[in-house]
């Protein structure tokens, strides 16, 4: 299958390297041409529009940063609905509100358009890596149909159900890894104002119970503090919108997610919107009196 990809950002630009090493031919758009050219010297397929991307393709993924991108892109009316057939199929693997993706979904049904939304976790390193979890909403067959193409991108792929699905279950996970950072944070802390050696505290709690992804890759970079993005703060909050709303159309409570949610603004009112989600560390410095090394 032909494959179009938009969309070229932290995540975008090693998924379509990964898509290239798996033999596909990629034609792909984006806004900043020195990117799209390094990728066309790898082997892909420049496209001046998502029009263009989706008639030289049988797939088109988009990976961007929020709703009202992704409904513009394949919507919109140089987008990817404008130059589709029936039978294609769109994948979305950004993160963005399930119901926006129900909405695009039904608009593209009515073109004989298949959609899957597959967000991803696991950051820019698991994207290198092509070891991203892949959460799928969609049909069953269509999922199946696009199973070697995920796989080209992903280790765990997992179908969730019907679309939207995939969205909420990646609002899930945002929620239990913004509760991780935090954990970590007070850990830190707790344990910096108590006058602990930090690195012999992060090495042993890391091999125990209280181990989890975040305090072993974020934990030593809060210690060092190096705030460089492997995931933007206000992608996090972007991200973190989306779960509070889900959580208020259910009629959920999500007390711990609120919390951080309001750390998160004070870190992005300090100007480090663009930093890490590591910089979490930072609101509690500033409530501590201390910085953490």
């Amino acid at each position: 299958m032909r494959i179009g990809f938009i969309g070229l950002g932290t995540m975008g630009q090693p998924m379509v390297r990964n898509l290239l090493k798996a033999g596909l031919q990629v034609t792909v758009y984006g806004r900043r041409p020195p990117i799209v050219n390094e990728l066309v010297s790898q082997g892909a397929i420049a496209a001046s529009s998502p029009k263009e991307v989706a008639r030289a393709s049988d797939v088109v993924i988009t990976m961007l940063p929020d709703s009202p991108d992704v409904n513009e892109v394949v919507t919109g009316e140089d987008g990817v609905l404008s130059g589709a057939r029936s039978g294609m199929v769109v994948i979305d693997m950004s993160t963005i509100s399930p119901t926006v993706t129900r909405e695009i979904a039904e608009v593209a049904s009515r073109q004989g358009v298949d959609y899957l939304d597959a967000p991803v976790t696991g950051g820019e390193t698991g994207a290198i890596a092509g070891t991203l979890s892949i959460m799928v909403g969609g049909k069953p067959q269509v999922f199946e149909k696009c199973f070697p193409i995920l796989r080209a991108m992903g280790k765990n792929i997992v179908h969730m159900g019907d679309v939207g699905m995939g969205q909420t279950a990646k609002l899930c996970n945002q929620v239990i890894c913004v509760l991780n950072i935090q954990a970590a944070c007070e850990g830190l802390m707790l344990g910096a104002k108590a006058g602990l050696d930090l690195e012999k505290l992060l090495s042993v709690v890391s091999a125990g119970a209280a181990g989890s992804w975040m305090l072993s890759n974020l934990g030593p970079k809060m210690l060092a503090r190096d705030f460089e993005p492997g995931f933007k703060v206000k992608l996090q909050q972007k991200d973190l919108r989306l779960a509070l709303g889900a959580a208020d159309e259910l009629c959920v409570l999500l007390p711990g997610t609120g919390l951080v949610h309001a750390l998160f603004d004070a870190v992005e009112a300090a100007g480090m919107g663009e930093k890490g989600t590591q910089a979490l560390i930072t609101a509690l410095e500033k409530l501590a009196g201390r910085e953490l090394g």
